[in-house]
């Protein structure tokens, strides 16, 4: 299977603190690849590299086959983002907000209406469409969110905690949505859901510090840590505790080291 994402050393630095240091890691396509790492571990940093929204500061990062360094307009037509923070007009409509998002992306009318129903239809969301975004739950401002990301039809996905703060039936409803997705393209998405993580990823990442220091399916992940689910590992891993023997994009392939 080829590859959507290919970093390679990716460093970032802010003043004289690496954020992300010389991290190198593989995402293949048309998987959900998971993400995780504790508040400040540099996974949004990451991602702003890989959508073209920080620069690094040496290295560089195949995405859909372009260099974030040299063809970061390519790569924008291709990837889109929905961040942890609802981005929609709160004083605009469902349907204001879908039709307005594809104006942004240079849609002509036709196009933009046509999308927008395809949203619409996808996310379930023709009873509340001619609602105004502010009047909506938390669960629905996430669905629409997502869908304006959706609007422009990207190969890749980024979904910065896409269930923060939603109630138990909002999040299983919005898995059911991701996994529709995963069907068609590849989604990278960050979460301190370990449930989630479980229910819905393909392959995890583990960030501490700026590394990453662990690489896996949950169940190799689990395996390599002794421990019963994925939380455990993710702590076991965080913390340093479990960190023998865990498989880093540099040891994969070879014989397992100390991280």
């Amino acid at each position: 299977m080829a590859n959507a994402v290919e970093i390679q050393k990716l460093r970032k630095e802010y003043g004289k603190k690496a954020v992300v240091k010389d991290i190198s890691l593989e995402v293949e396509e048309d998987t959900l690849f998971a993400l995780l790492g504790v508040n400040g571990a540099g996974k949004t940093t990451t991602i702003k590299m890989l959508t073209g929204l920080a620069n690094p500061t040496s290295g560089d990062a195949l995405v859909l086959g372009h260099s974030i360094l040299k063809e970061r307009e390519q790569i924008k037509a291709l990837v889109n983002l929905s961040p942890q923070e609802t981005s929609i007009a709160p004083n605009l409509t469902v349907r204001e907000n879908l039709e307005f998002m594809a104006g942004i992306y240079g849609m002509d009318q036709a196009k933009a209406r046509k999308r927008t129903q395809e949203m619409i239809e996808m996310f379930a969301l023709d009873e509340v469409e001619n609602s105004r975004a502010k009047t909506l739950s938390g669960g629905w401002q996430r669905k629409v969110s997502i869908a304006m990301a959706l609007i422009t039809e990207p190969k890749l996905l980024f979904l910065d905690e896409p269930t923060l703060g939603l109630d138990v039936l909002a999040r299983r409803e919005l898995w059911d949505v991701i996994r529709k997705l995963k069907k068609n393209m590849t989604i990278i998405l960050t979460s301190h859901y370990m449930e989630e993580v479980e229910a819905l990823a393909d392959c995890v990442a583990v960030m501490v510090k700026g590394d990453i220091k662990a690489v896996g399916t949950v169940a190799e992940l689990t395996s390599r840590t002794g421990t019963g689910n994925l939380e455990e590992a993710f702590v076991a891993i965080a913390s340093g505790s479990g960190a023998s023997g865990i498989q880093t994009p540099e040891t994969a392939g070879t014989e397992e080291a100390d991280v």
